[in-house]
């Protein structure tokens, strides 16, 4: 360590408050600012890609320890460096911003404009700035702090922790583009925490910060998201009399209602049908999935229009029903339900905002959600089904996502619990005897999601004790496909009903216990009748496992552990996505689930590069451990005294990923999962941190890799009567329920860092810039396993890497370079 960098570490300690308190600040924008791109891209593009450039983003983090270690000997002033860096995210945060705005990357045309690439890269360049300059400021403060690295780092995790709870709580008021503003504010704020300039810089920077603020809640027009053109919204406001209505932010969406005399929705009808809807305007979520709300004052005036759809077919069968709709966004199934004679309707909306928007329509809309045989509830479809509850006659699941073709498994990374065999299992348990179970997908062909609902709604039928042969029914119109899944078998007149109505409106029949070969493919001709043909050999198949292995796409049941309906991809598929790659107009030519491999490999290649460069600039400086050096000037046992850092952080981000989307559906939206799982965790883990010191650090590991694994046996807990409880309730459980596991997980590297600074402080960047590399690929490499083997699989796998950390850690303490045995808890 140098003299400016003694002096100034000394200086320090008397000011160690601000420090901490600068951290935590730039922490909190750091996380929040991390949080948020997955709501700005969510909106602005696409889930895929969303997740693309946060993983990518966060391999700042890893670039920052290379930095450190090769300049660590030359920062002579660590206070302004830390100043600088700390303006460094704020700048770079609202630059990565403006970037992506102004130069918008186009995933349908990567394949048609090679430059697609670049500005893709360049998009990775410049949002991985923020992300350098806190992990620098980060890395610093726990290298320069001899003793201090538990403070230091608990202070990162809790302020990282408040970042969470912002990402939710703010955009309400400021929207995701203004929470950029907000972010970079707060790295200003903590910039002034780390260095006091001269009364004219402190001026200059105290108005630069609070403009910040200024612009984060009087976002100026030309500051708004820029939607990609393929999504719903950016076609609807180029109809030319539409009009914007509302455009509202919460914590967990962008809601958006259009107007326009060209809006027409009513998928599901027979071909034989000519009506037309009334006015509609239509409700977006996040830019896309239209949802109509319609012009409506009393449901009888839909009757003749309602009669011409699917959805109309359970109430045929169950007239007066009392029935149960999940996630009816814009109200249309609502309804249907009303104008078919159903008696009563329960409506189950779990966005506020959505219920809002469609409130603000008022008497236009008919006052939906307020008319009294219409009972609201504001909550997850999940959470409700598994409250003890009245029964209803008729469950229904409704689409609100428009049509997307699933060959390419362009759509598959999205989590959905309510397509899950515990979510059909569930909503079966509601129905009174004989009830409906009702789900509508979309037709496909070859048929892929139809069929995959249909296998869920046989695993579910089987688990309730009923007869699949002989308690389904499926109908299909020239674009969706109805399944009617009944508590107890069809009965002669029922199935005589089904088909009467079928074939009054063109409606093919797929499958009943009594369907006839010509029966199938006769309105709606398809060259082959292969919708009948795959729902047939699944039922009729001796051994459905396997015949569900031998399908050309994965349409085997999900469950809560691996909830990817959308999720179709095999491996055998490769040769055919690759051919239609640049063929089809779908996100990166049609190659979607093979960009995340490809990302996994990039990000591999990347941490190589970052954990190798520091080699190529020389040994670092500072003092260097006791014993036998080889050529080339690097100690012996090197990589040996690295390796713990890097199995910690594929650890960390094992455990912790599949722990936020398994929380999904216990807290109900991926947001408050995200802030509540990751809050939690990081907050505990700062408590931990703070613990850390009394503990050894192998002990510390042994006990982490024995609550990750409970943690593993455990997660079906979340999925039964807790799941049951009020929001508030849950949010409580899901805290103290992983305060162990952060506890645990926040005292092994605080614990093994402050023994390397004790040892050789040269390398504890590298040790910092090693852990952040292994966490981005450990992201990826997360959600790709659960995409394969679920959850548990991936929990399990976190808890070897923590392994490898112990076995790691045991022999770098005793090996010959270091000379020294474990270091004793003090």
């Amino acid at each position: 360590m140098d003299t400016g960098m003694r002096r100034w570490v000394s200086r320090s300690r008397r000011h160690m408050p601000c420090s901490l308190l600068g951290l935590f600040l730039l922490s909190a924008a750091t996380l929040a600012f991390e949080v948020n791109l997955v709501r700005l891209f969510s909106v602005s593009q696409f889930y895929h890609f969303a997740f693309m450039t946060v993983s990518l983003a966060l391999l700042g983090f890893g670039a920052s320890g290379t930095f450190l270690s090769l300049a660590g000997g030359r920062i002579r002033r660590p206070e302004r460096a830390l100043a600088l860096l700390a303006w460094g995210f704020a700048l770079s945060a609202v630059g990565a911003y403006g970037l992506t705005q102004a130069l918008p990357f186009d995933s349908f045309r990567v394949t048609l404009d090679p430059g697609q690439w670049g500005i893709l890269t360049l998009h990775y360049v410049a949002l991985s700035l923020p992300f350098f300059c806190a992990g620098a400021a980060t890395g610093l403060l726990l290298a320069i702090r001899r003793g201090q690295v538990g403070r230091t780092y608990a202070a990162n995790l809790a302020g990282s922790a408040l970042g969470c709870l912002l990402a939710v709580v703010v955009p309400s008021r400021t929207g995701a583009e203004g929470m950029v503003f907000l972010t970079a504010a707060l790295g200003g704020l903590s910039a002034l925490l780390f260095y006091r300039p001269r009364w004219p810089g402190a001026l200059v920077q105290w108005l630069v910060a609070g403009g910040l603020v200024l612009t984060a809640f009087r976002l100026p027009p030309v500051l708004e998201i820029r939607l990609s053109p393929y999504k719903g919204l950016s076609y609807a406001l180029q109809y030319p009399d539409s009009r914007l209505l509302l455009r509202a932010w919460n914590g967990i969406s962008r809601v958006d209602v259009v107007e326009s005399s060209l809006i027409r929705s009513l998928p599901g009808q027979g071909i034989a049908c000519r009506g037309q809807p009334p006015p509609q305007r239509a409700l977006f979520v996040d830019g896309d999935d239209l949802s109509p709300i319609t012009h409506v004052s009393d449901p009888a005036e839909l009757a003749p229009l309602t009669d011409c759809l699917l959805t109309a077919l359970p109430y045929r069968l169950r007239p007066g029903a009392r029935a149960l709709v999940l996630d009816p966004r814009g109200g249309w199934d609502l309804w249907v339900a009303l104008a078919e004679g159903a008696r009563s309707v329960t409506a189950v909306e779990p966005n506020p905002l959505v219920v809002a928007a469609v409130r603000a329509q008022g008497a236009w809309a008919g006052n939906l959600y307020d008319r009294p045989d219409v009972a609201l509830f504001i909550e997850d479809g999940r959470a409700f089904l598994a409250r003890a509850g009245p029964e209803y006659d008729v469950v229904l699941l409704a689409l609100p996502s428009p049509y997307h073709p699933v060959t390419s498994g362009a759509y598959s990374l999205a989590e959905n619990y309510r397509y899950t065999v515990e979510g059909f299992v569930a909503a079966m348990r509601r129905l009174a005897e004989g009830g409906l179970l009702v789900v509508v997908r979309w037709a496909q062909s070859p048929p892929s999601e139809e069929v995959r609902a249909f296998a869920l709604a046989v695993e579910a039928v089987e688990q309730t004790g009923g007869n699949p042969k002989r308690s389904l029914v499926a109908l299909r119109s020239y674009n969706q496909v109805l399944i009617l899944a009944r508590r107890g078998p069809f009965t002669p007149p029922e199935l005589a009903t089904v088909r009467a109505f079928a074939a009054a409106r063109s409606l093919d029949l797929v499958y009943a216990p009594d369907i006839r070969p010509e029966e199938a493919n006769r309105y709606n001709v398809m060259p082959t009748p292969e919708h009948y043909r795959a729902f047939v050999g699944l039922m009729e198949a001796e051994d459905q496992a396997r015949w569900l292995a031998d399908y050309p796409f994965d349409v085997s049941p999900p469950t809560d552990d691996r909830p990817f309906f959308g999720h179709f991809f095999r491996w055998r598929q490769i040769p055919e996505v690759l051919a239609m790659a640049g063929h089809i107009w779908q996100p990166f030519g049609g190659a979607g689930y093979l960009v995340p491999l490809a990302l996994l490999g990039i990000a591999v290649g990347a941490a190589v590069v970052l954990i190798l460069m520091p080699l190529a600039g020389g040994q670092p400086a500072g003092r260097q451990p006791a014993g036998r050096q080889p050529a080339g000037g690097q100690p012996q046992g090197l990589p040996l005294r690295l390796a713990p850092f890097g199995f910690l952080g594929l650890a960390f981000m094992l455990v912790e990923i599949p722990l936020l989307q398994r929380f999904i559906l216990f807290l109900g939206h991926p947001a408050y999962a995200m802030a509540g799982v990751l809050g939690a965790l990081l907050l505990f883990s700062g408590l931990g941190s703070l613990l850390s010191a009394r503990v050894p650090p192998r002990r510390a590991l042994e006990g982490v890799v024995g609550v990750v694994v409970l943690y593993g046996l455990g997660m079906p807990l979340f999925s039964g009567p807790l799941l049951g409880l009020p929001f508030g309730a849950r949010a409580a459980v899901a805290a103290l329920g992983l305060a162990p596991l952060g506890l645990a997980m926040g005292m092994p590297f605080p614990r093994l860092l402050g023994a390397l600074q004790e040892r050789e402080p040269a390398l504890v960047p590298w040790a910092w810039g090693v852990n952040g590399a292994l966490s981005v690929v450990a992201s990826v490499l997360a959600a790709l396993m659960a995409l394969s083997w679920g959850f548990r699989a991936v929990l399990l796998a976190g808890a070897a890497a923590y392994l490898g950390a112990w076995l790691t850690s045991a022999w770098a303490w005793r090996s010959p370079a270091s000379g020294t045995a474990e270091p004793p808890a003090r």
